[in-house]
């Protein structure tokens, strides 16, 4: 009877104990806390940029990768030294604790390993009773059998109370020291390892004394562990303790809350930004901010990206005042007028695809289309201009009449093949008024389009170029191993064509009459553009190198435009000094593979033909040398003094001169003699009858569209429209007529204005030579200004 009843307390010694481990095993949870972490966002080599309490509003970083040494050597020896030693339960400290309790007649000491505090941490904290204690020791065992050590000590590391609501040693390295933990000193160190066990020590003002008698108990027995040297120990006891809670770093509050936003809540992001870049390109947004609040424009945002990697070194969502409204708005993923900003994208394509070459002239005269007149910052014309300089001037007339040529429908395309993810609308609903900020985008999606062209700049082959093909990037806020850089096979690009929109970018010419503009000129290279929406709310400056890519947006986040708000005087200065932060860059390489050489002509910078007088061999994008041959010279015959033009019909052929001429479309002369040297055709000698003549005058208005509203003027009355015609020859007299009605004659300047009733007329303009021009145009009426 003896032997069955020892052989039943051993069954019974392993089977419970077996069992309970079983238990423990099954009903572990994984993951062992459900917890709400809060989310933060480190820079590049791990400093906090910034964070967000967790849902149950603690302060419980995710768990770190690492923990220091001082805080595990200090950590151990005040709460479990033999923790690399026991299986989770030590039983000499258990025994230990209960002849303390047993003696006092109170819970003095639990006994508890830190692994039993693990378990106890993630159980809530319940009431101390030995069926819960019972409890914790299966539940350590299970813990022990499940995870490494290491990973043991961070899960304590991460969820032990700190005192108030912080919990876990990261958080509390920056809550009490505004410092990482691994900048701790080994005092600070030891000072958070007592705290978890009486973490109500922390508050300022009380029970100090006890707080500093624990932390000097813990460093004396770390110098006689060997942990620290004499003199170590004496400066280790005269630091201080910690002191009012810091609040948190919040230098990229806006990225933080994107990066919520996009699934990272209660994360740790290790982000690609500078974090000392990151502050200092902050501090030069508010500094800019402040300026432009005096014209109350009260938002800025920037963003830095290195163009090698396409990673981002900066974001500055909103340098708006904290609390103030529209200062939570992220302008860096919020979509926006670009204003001029996609104008160099427009100038790539038509280089890239031979529909222009880098100075050939293009028209700069007023232009209506459709009802849509667009009209330059500056309200003057040019008449020609070359496209270099167009783009460098950001000439809005030459830019629309270039997206005329090439395209609404197939610019759209491209541009949703470069990433612009806000042109939610077909093509027809922007129109021309796409390539002036007749569409949103955002400063990300202009980042990447701008990066992409820089980096297939950068990366194109010199021994075949022939094979690039437009490199379409993903910005990235976070390193990735990957490649993430993707290339559209249906898309070959010309780096010769990016590099000469860059080349125009450069020259950054600028109408003297806006702004003294030079005062942002620096030693640096760089190809930048401005721009500015309509109704003066939104001002960009874009900035690249081989290095960098800069964009700068400022504004006020409602979309109330303020008078003056343009991009060259309230973004441009904002990028020229963000670039002044950054190493020093170099210009892109010219591509002199991709590029083939053509005879260009001097004057038009076109393609030279036969009529060319002066000519020079340049490099061009190869798809340019199929564009048109030059159109405005021509070979016309004069006499021996060269004063007339004349032909076989009244001079003889022995006589007569065959001499090149630049002639220029009547309405482009126009305005183009007003500022170039331009010498017009000589006028025929008398007796002579031309089989075929250049045309003399051209209608600025009404243009081909025809369609015309008489204006109802602001009292109420009916307006006038004013018809305007441009003659080669500045004293010729025109005679107009509306169907049989003679309206009137002018000389000199051609304007007549006119108040017809509803209806279709005929509009006739004949000059004093007798040469006549004719256009159907349709009044539809009155139309209120």
């Amino acid at each position: 009877m003896l032997k069955k009843t020892i052989l039943g307390l051993l069954l019974a010694a392993v089977i419970i104990p077996a069992a309970g481990l079983l238990w423990a095993i099954i009903v572990l949870p994984d993951p062992l806390f459900d917890k709400p972490y809060s989310t933060i966002v480190e820079d590049k080599n791990g400093k906090l940029l910034g964070a967000r309490i967790a849902d149950d509003e603690q302060w419980r970083f995710p768990a770190p990768d690492s923990l220091t040494t001082d805080f595990v050597q200090s950590l151990l020896l005040f709460e479990d030294r033999y923790f690399f030693r026991h299986p989770g339960v030590n039983p000499v400290s258990l025994f230990r604790a209960l002849r303390q309790n047993v003696a006092t007649g109170r819970v003095v000491s639990g006994g508890s390993t830190i692994t039993m505090q693990v378990i106890r941490l993630s159980r809530g904290n319940p009431p101390r009773t030995i069926p819960e204690k019972i409890r914790e020791i299966f539940l350590a065992f299970s813990l022990e059998l499940r995870y490494p050590k290491k990973e043991i000590l961070k899960l304590y590391a991460t969820h032990a109370p700190f005192g108030g609501n912080v919990v876990g040693i990261e958080t509390a390295a920056w809550r009490y020291y505004n410092r990482p933990p691994e900048m701790l000193s080994l005092a600070e160190s030891a000072a958070l390892a007592v705290l978890p066990n009486s973490p109500a020590l922390i508050f300022p003002g009380r029970n100090e004394e006890i707080f500093r008698e624990k932390r000097n108990l813990l460093l004396k027995r770390m110098h006689t562990a060997g942990f620290l040297d004499e003199l170590t120990l004496q400066l280790s006891l005269q630091e201080p303790l910690p002191g009012r809670p810091h609040a948190l770093p919040l230098d990229a509050p806006h990225l933080l809350d994107r990066y919520i936003s996009e699934g990272g809540k209660g994360r740790r992001l290790h982000s690609t930004l500078d974090a000392h870049l990151q502050r200092r390109v902050t501090n030069v947004m508010l500094e800019h901010r402040r300026k432009l609040e005096t014209n109350q424009i009260h938002h800025t945002a920037a963003l830095i990206a290195d163009v090698h990697s396409g990673e981002i070194l900066a974001y500055v969502g909103n340098s708006g005042e904290p609390g103030r409204r529209g200062s939570q708005v992220d302008i860096i993923r919020a979509d926006r007028s670009p204003g001029s900003t996609l104008k160099p994208l427009l100038y790539f394509l038509q280089l890239n695809e031979g529909n222009l070459l880098p100075d050939m002239l293009v028209p700069d005269v007023p232009t209506r289309v459709a009802g849509y007149a667009p009209r330059n910052f500056n309200p003057v014309y040019d008449g020609s201009v070359p496209a270099s300089q167009a783009l460098a001037r950001s000439l809005n007339v030459p830019a629309v009449r270039n997206l005329q040529g090439y395209g609404v429908q197939k610019f759209h395309h491209q541009l949703k093949m470069a990433g612009f993810s806000t042109l939610r609308h077909p093509p027809e609903h922007y129109g021309l008024t796409l390539i002036l900020g007749g569409a949103e985008v955002t400063m990300w999606d202009l980042a990447k389009a701008y990066l992409s062209m820089a980096m297939t700049l950068q990366n194109y082959s010199p021994v075949s170029p022939s094979t690039q093909h437009w490199k379409e990037i993903e910005l990235n806020f976070v390193t990735l191993n990957s490649d993430r850089h993707r290339y559209n096979e249906l898309f070959p690009v010309h780096p010769s064509a990016i590099w000469y929109t860059f080349e125009a970018m450069h020259e950054a010419v600028r109408p003297a009459g806006e702004v003294n503009w030079n005062q942002f000129v620096t030693s640096r290279r760089i190809a930048w553009k401005t721009g500015t929406s309509v109704g003066f709310r939104d001002a960009w400056a874009v900035g690249i190198t081989p290095e960098y890519l800069v964009i700068v947006w400022a504004g006020n986040a409602d979309g109330e435009g303020r008078p003056g708000l343009t991009g060259l005087s309230a973004a441009a200065p904002a990028m020229f000094d963000l670039f002044q932060l950054l190493d020093g860059t170099s210009w892109f390489r010219e591509p002199v593979f991709d590029m083939s050489y053509a005879a260009i002509c001097t004057r038009s910078g076109h393609l030279a033909g036969t009529d060319c007088p002066s000519t020079e061999y340049k490099r061009i994008p190869p798809p340019g040398t199929e564009s048109a041959l030059c159109p405005y010279h021509r070979n016309i015959h004069v006499n021996t003094a060269g004063t007339h033009r004349v032909n076989s019909s009244c001079y003889s052929m022995y006589d007569m001169e065959s001499r090149p001429w630049f002639v220029l479309p009547p309405v482009q002369e126009w305005y183009y003699r007003a500022k170039n040297v331009y010498e017009p055709l000589p006028p025929w000698l008398a007796g002579c009858r031309p089989a075929k003549t250049t045309a003399t005058m051209d209608l600025i208005y009404p243009d081909i569209s025809s369609i015309i509203y008489i204006p109802v003027e602001l009292d109420g009355q009916k307006g006038r429209t004013v018809f305007e015609a441009a003659h080669r020859s500045p004293n010729a007299t025109i005679f107009w007529h509306l169907d049989e009605l003679f309206l009137g004659q002018t000389r000199g300047i051609h304007q007549m204005p006119v108040s017809p009733e509803p209806g279709h007329y005929t509009l006739t303009l004949v000059d004093g030579q007798g040469e006549t021009l004719q256009r159907e145009i349709q009044i539809l009426g009155t139309k209120n200004r």
